[in-house]
């Protein structure tokens, strides 16, 4: 939800930056993103411009006002930091995917906290997941994800469960009529 609430915030930004400029928009819209673009993301504590680039972005601020980064700027060490760069490009890649991973473990975690478990016993009706009835996905895009009731039978171990399905009268012990 907050990711949704930032890009839409961000959306909004934009949108009243470029109506401020009128009929200009297509020479504003690039200074209008570039922030975007260099700002790390949470996900990945990179920007979108150095996962693409493999390289810091420079703000348009940082060239006027002649930081350090710009006065001890050497083109002979760049060419040649961003050749060894390109060598670590696997494991750079690989650093993110690690990050990614601890990202969705948090969120994961975070979303887990308010889900309150419970344990299915024999004689419960559940809904089975029917993409995981038909594995081979034949069943196209406007099938209901669910199937069911179903009636736990037996349970086999934790997680694991017989199921009986409906049909023929075999819940009709249990007062529901077949649907």
């Amino acid at each position: 939800m907050a990711k949704q609430r930032s890009l839409t915030d961000n959306h909004l930004r934009v949108e009243k930056s470029l109506e401020a400029s009128k009929g200009r928009w297509t020479e504003e819209l690039p200074s209008i993103l570039w922030p975007y673009r260099t700002t790390p993301r949470t996900t990945t504590d990179e920007s979108p411009f150095s996962l693409c680039f493999e390289s810091e972005a420079m703000i348009l601020v940082e060239i006027g006002v002649h930081s350090t980064r710009v006065v001890y700027f050497n083109e002979a060490n760049n060419e040649e930091g961003l050749r060894n760069l390109l060598d670590l490009v696997e494991e750079l890649r690989d650093k993110e995917a690690l990050i990614v991973a601890a990202y969705q473990q948090r969120v994961s975690r975070y979303y887990n906290k308010r889900v309150n478990p419970r344990p299915l016993k024999e004689g419960g009706l559940i809904l089975r997941n029917a993409t995981v009835a038909d594995p081979t996905g034949t069943r196209g895009k406007l099938a209901p994800n669910w199937e069911g009731p179903c009636k736990v039978k037996k349970v086999l171990q934790p997680g694991t469960f017989k199921l009986e399905t409906r049909g023929a009268g075999r819940f009709l012990e249990l007062g529901m009529s077949s649907i």
